[in-house]
């Protein structure tokens, strides 16, 4: 693995350097400013419920334009064509998903956290252990996919050799996330990814505007030029099939991937905490709208940035650079402007991982923090919201630790994949159970249970015995090999089977609470009792 660890020839790691430490001092500046107004639990969990919805639709795409939208998508198109453009396709989808079925009913249902919506007319211990426990593990496999962003990004600009030095980089990454939670709560969080937001949609729209220009604004042009440099088979980027390919098991996977990145949002617990941090459910739509408008945009630059890397820099010198794929949007900003906006768009991606890992972490801090702690463990019954933040930002530097120890395993594999992963989780673990909660009058404890835990438990042992993890060159362990599962992607199998869980669980059971459900429905449509409740 030598050759990962060497940076590009013609970078400048002390300017590199100096604009990654330019972007978090200003950062943490911001994130201090912030923590004067967190002194309760809602400032620190929801930042009080103070952002609009345009800002906290900005921050929202701050949160879900992750180092995979960056690095993986630009990575995958460059090397891929036209398969690498599906994931872009997934995951904006996805958020009609969202914007349709979830985003103003979590808004009205909830307060804090995922677990509040599908404890609010079921037994509430035993649902919020397992909302808890499925938010930690979608979390961690996001994290997974940060962290190995971090890795990259280091290994490529700032010529850090051998497999210790890039292990110390995710580490202080780590460190650097944990003061933001630490310190800044939600409020620094939010402030961290709109400024994020706005840095990475500019620079990707000026490298865009730059690509695009070279070839006299002419899609056409350019995709020739992808195909031209490309060389023998260069037509492949075109067409479909570069990735996956003609045979049964390849579009199989194709379908998985998709559907996972197509329902995984809706049940990401870091995209839909951010929607209790508007005042209103009217704030809530206009957050998703402002999110659906930024993250197609940036989508749209994926596809000139992807094809430009292909065509100034080809897919073959992109495969063999330090960190593969990942590496075309660096390898890119270098073809383009040199050092100087290799280092700007480097800081950019940085920041990207930054502001991602910070949102990751408070999310599964909060859960462990007001599901396990106060309404698990205390029953409800806590001293003070003091203690109950207290109990968050300790659980912060735990999530952080666990983070920087997967990061380091992970760090050479593709980001955008190991996203899908946490997708195909979330997708499994979380969007039944809420559609059912949401919309299933009959729908009880027993369901809730069989739901998360099944569709859990299915998703991560398909994952560890897919070839993903072994069995393969680029598995994360591929010196061995105990895989049977076939496919990369276990979302074809895990998201079916979450929702016949969800619906037998409740069918063997006879408990029922149509009351309840009923309460739930006119807050959920109107939201009538809602934290900071208005009904229009």
């Amino acid at each position: 693995m030598s050759t990962l660890a060497q940076s590009i020839e013609g970078t400048n790691p002390a300017l590199n350097i100096s604009i990654f430490a330019a972007f978090v001092v200003i950062t943490l500046l911001v994130v201090f400013r912030a923590s004067r107004n967190t002194k309760t639990a809602s400032d620190y969990y929801a930042a009080g419920r103070a952002f609009s919805g345009p800002q906290n639709g900005i921050a929202i795409s701050g949160d879900y334009l992750s180092a995979a939208s960056f690095l993986g998508i630009a990575g995958a198109i460059a090397v891929y064509g036209y398969d690498g453009f599906l994931y872009s396709i997934g995951f904006l989808v996805a958020w009609l998903v969202a914007l349709l079925l979830v985003a103003e009913l979590l808004r009205n249902t909830g307060k804090f956290t995922l677990g509040d919506v599908l404890s609010f007319r079921m037994r509430q211990r035993p649902v919020r252990a397992a909302a808890a426990t499925s938010t930690l593990a979608v979390s961690f496999f996001y994290l997974l996919a940060q962290m190995a962003g971090a890795g990259v990004l280091v290994s490529l600009l700032l010529g850090i050799t051998g497999e210790v030095g890039q292990s110390i980089v995710i580490a202080i990454v780590g460190v650097i996330m944990i003061v933001y939670v630490l310190v800044g709560g939600m409020k620094g969080t939010t402030w961290v990814q709109i400024i994020k937001a706005a840095l990475l949609i500019a620079g990707a729209a000026a490298m865009t505007l730059w690509v695009f220009g070279t070839y006299g604004f002419n899609l056409s042009a350019l995709m020739q030029a992808a195909v031209d440099r490309a060389g023998a088979g260069g037509e492949e980027l075109l067409n479909p099939g570069a990735k996956y390919g003609e045979s049964a098991a390849s579009r199989l996977d194709f379908l998985s991937l998709g559907l996972a990145l197509v329902f995984g949002t809706a049940g990401l617990p870091h995209v839909l905490m951010r929607f209790y941090t508007v005042p209103t459910s009217r704030d809530a739509r206009r957050s998703v709208v402002w999110a659906i408008v930024l993250i197609g945009l940036f989508y749209l630059f994926t596809l000139i940035l992807g094809y430009g890397a292909a065509a100034l820099v080809g897919p073959e010198a992109i495969q063999q650079a330090p960190g593969g794929e990942n590496s075309a949007a660096p390898l890119l900003a270098l073809a383009l402007g040199g050092p100087v906006l290799l280092g700007f768009i480097a800081a950019v991606a940085f920041a990207t991982i930054l502001a991602v890992v910070a949102g990751l972490t408070i999310t599964a801090s909060a859960s462990f923090a007001h599901d396990i702690y106060a309404n698990v463990i205390k029953k409800g019954q806590v001293d003070s919201h003091n203690a109950e933040v207290r109990v968050a930002r300790i659980t912060a530097v735990v999530i952080g630790a666990l983070a920087v120890i997967g990061g380091i395993l992970a760090k050479n594999q593709n980001v955008a994949f190991l996203v899908a992963l946490a997708f195909a989780v979330a997708a499994s673990a979380n969007l039944p159970t809420l559609l059912y909660s949401l919309f299933w009058k009959r729908f009880n404890t027993s369901g809730a249970l069989w739901s998360i835990y099944g569709g859990l438990t299915t998703a991560i042992v398909l994952i560890v015995f897919s070839p993903a993890v072994s069995g393969s060159e680029s598995a994360m362990l591929s010196s061995v090999d105990f895989h049977w599962f076939p496919l990369q992607n276990p979302g074809l199998v895990s998201i079916p089977l979450s929702f016949f869980f969800g619906w037998l669980g409740t069918v063997l059971s006879s408990e029922h609470n149509e009351a309840k459900y009923a309460e739930m429905e006119v807050r959920a449509l109107t939201g009538a009792g809602a934290e900071k409740a208005t009904t229009h």
